[in-house]
């Protein structure tokens, strides 16, 4: 069985974080995070680019509204999630537009940050 662990993070506590300590933080958790792909627990991972660059589809009533930012409504849960190819922002909206879900709930659309740029950052 599988699981999907989501990280949150409050924003207010990452930006009181000493000078270089996010780096340190974050070149710990990929080395763990290598030490426990070896040992076949860790099935794959990644991090999403900051919510500035989310957009979020609904469809109501037949018309597709597009605003910024992760933002579902309170009673919307998550559900789950589809890892897409996509040229643009634009197109993965527009694929995001094709899912039925749209009509009764939200699809956030984030980029996924690629990690062997994050491994170069800090040392890892």
């Amino acid at each position: 069985m599988q699981y999907l662990l989501l990280v949150y993070a409050d924003p207010a506590l990452m930006d009181a974080l000493p000078a270089g300590q996010f780096d340190t933080m974050m070149k710990g958790c990929l080395e763990h995070a290598d030490e426990q792909q070896r040992a076949g627990k860790l099935v794959s991972f990644s991090q999403l680019e900051d919510v500035k660059t989310a957009r979020s589809v609904r469809i109501r009533d037949g018309q597709t509204r597009v605003s910024d930012g992760p933002f579902a409504e309170t009673k919307e849960l998550l559900g789950g999630f589809n890892l897409i190819e996509a040229d643009s922002i634009e197109d993965a909206v527009r694929m995001a537009a094709e899912l039925p879900w749209a009509t009764t709930g939200c699809i956030e659309v984030r980029p996924v940050r690629d990690i062997a740029l994050v491994r170069k950052q800090v040392g890892a």
